[in-house]
């Protein structure tokens, strides 16, 4: 605002002096004289303004064809000049429509489009940060690796790009298969970001799979830290984690640190049912059965599971089948209706063959959710009931295919695991199983098998009148099969060997 005023105050006052400059010429006398080589000129007033002002329009003009000359001559000797600015601003307008053309053509998939964009960009602008990322990507999906890896190497060399070059070149390693590389390089770019959240997962895996579980939890931890994992979650990975630390301890036979860590990873994640098992039997080995009883309930509350059943089964050894079945009361009146609750009661009262019992236990189980164990226990209850040979046989072979029941299944790839890991031996993902059904059998039988039921005996009412015309030119399952079948399936897991009958095995080998 000041500033403004004053700017008219300065105008008025140059047109004020010069109206009044004008006045006192007007008025002078004699006009002006100019002695010119002996010659003198008089000029009246009007005529030597209007002179003066031709004179100083001379001078502007000359200023400026020397100002001229002297640019061109600053454009030829290579220095920035106005004339070198516009073609500066023409040659970039050019290299960003190719840049842009290029983006355009990677979205699209036209990968050679896509480099011969970044090429002439880079031509007009001279940014390797920028079309060097473009002739990469573009690289890559041509399956150029070899121009795709240079590419990334050139990007080393920028601090604004080092991190970009060595997650490429990474995930090339990762694709390829060289994983020590990966980790390596994995390292790296979490070092030049640990905010990243694709790096951290990459390695988090990468350690998981090298067991490197020290680094895996302070790579957890950082990813709790910056905000990339709930807290919820990062205790259950944390667990795992803390589980796996506990076997290699184990192994190294440090069975008082893989106590401590074992304890460590019950108590981050208590649903955990490999590290609730892990937990009981350091308890067990240290003489605290009553923490044992604790970790284990604490986990079958959550969720029944036959290997927290042979845990409890474990800390009395010795007892005596009617004393283990109450003991076992602790779980079962937990989830009573529950499968896995339903079976175990059943293997109770199978090893104190009590079959009526047992029957009772399983209720409709093997109608509403057949499995193979839970038709292999029927086949055992059955048999000590004293039923003939073909009804046992008929459970066994409904047995042979069935369902197997929960399994430790990994959730991205559905790959089933006999016990569980902390990393799917297929697709390596970390912290991917989880105890549930299989899609389908892991099993697969041959066309017609649903008919050996039929073939082999009934299961329900022996005395409907089942009408097969050639049941000898259909083979009932081998014993070898049934054997299996029923070993695989009926071991009842919450007994030692030396107190069980196996009923489920002499069934197989009399059938």
């Amino acid at each position: 605002m000041v500033w403004s005023l004053a700017k008219i105050l300065l105008f008025v006052a140059a047109v004020a002096l010069l109206a009044f400059g004008v006045n006192l010429l007007m008025e002078t006398s004699g006009g002006v004289r100019i002695a010119v080589a002996n010659r003198e000129f008089t000029l009246s007033p009007l005529v030597a303004l209007l002179g003066l002002a031709a004179l100083m329009i001379a001078f502007w003009l000359a200023l400026k064809v020397l100002g001229f000359l002297i640019a061109t001559f600053r454009f030829l000797n290579g220095d920035e000049t106005a004339v070198s600015r516009y073609f500066d601003r023409n040659r970039e307008r050019r290299g960003f429509e190719a840049l842009a053309d290029g983006l355009m053509a990677l979205a699209s998939g036209e990968a050679k489009v896509a480099m011969a964009k970044a090429s002439k960009a880079e031509k007009y602008l001279k940014r390797p940060e920028l079309t060097n990322l473009i002739t990469a990507q573009a690289a890559e999906i041509a399956g150029d690796t070899r121009k795709a890896q240079d590419t990334y190497k050139q990007l080393l060399t920028d601090e604004r790009t080092r991190f970009v070059g060595v997650r490429g070149i990474m995930k090339q390693r990762l694709a390829e298969g060289d994983t020590d590389t990966a980790l390596k390089l994995a390292e790296k770019a979490f070092a030049l970001k640990p905010k990243h959240e694709e790096t951290q997962d990459v390695l988090l895996q990468l350690q998981a799979q090298k067991e490197d579980w020290g680094g895996a939890r302070k790579t957890l931890q950082a990813k709790l830290k910056h905000g990339s994992l709930p807290r919820d979650v990062h205790r259950r990975r944390d667990a795992v984690l803390a589980l796996s630390e506990a076997r290699d301890v184990l192994a190294e036979g440090q069975s008082i640190e893989a106590r401590e860590a074992a304890i460590e990873a019950n108590r981050l994640s208590p649903d955990l049912v490999p590290a609730a098992v892990m937990a009981a039997r350091a308890y067990i080995e240290n003489e605290k059965p009553k923490y044992a009883t604790r970790v284990i309930k604490k986990a079958w509350d959550i969720t029944p599971h036959p290997d927290l059943a042979a845990a409890f089964a474990a800390i009395e050894p010795d007892e005596a089948p009617d004393d283990r079945i109450t003991r076992f009361k602790t779980l079962t009146r937990s989830h009573e209706n529950d499968p896995e609750t339903q079976m175990l009661l059943a293997e109770l009262h199978i090893a104190a063959e009590d079959f009526p019992a047992a029957r009772r236990s399983m209720g409709s189980l093997t109608e509403t959710h057949p499995t193979a164990r839970s038709l292999t226990l029927m086949a055992a209850i059955e048999r000590g009931e004293g039923a003939d040979d073909a009804v046992v046989q008929g459970w066994l072979t409904r047995a042979l295919t069935a369902s197997r029941g929960q399994q430790w299944v990994c959730d991205k790839c559905h790959h089933i695991h006999p016990g569980w890991t902390p990393t799917c031996e297929n697709c390596k993902s970390f912290d991917t199983l989880s105890w549930t059904e299989a899609p389908q059998s892991e099993i697969s039988m041959p066309a017609g098998v649903e008919m050996l039921p039929l073939i082999v005996g009934a299961l329900e009412d022996k005395s409907k009148d089942v009408s097969i015309e050639d049941p000898d030119e259909v083979d009932p399952p081998s014993t070898e099969e049934v054997e299996a079948i029923a070993t695989a399936e009926s071991d009842v897991v919450v007994l030692e060997p030396e107190q069980r009958t196996k009923p489920a095995e002499k069934a197989a080998a009399e059938s």
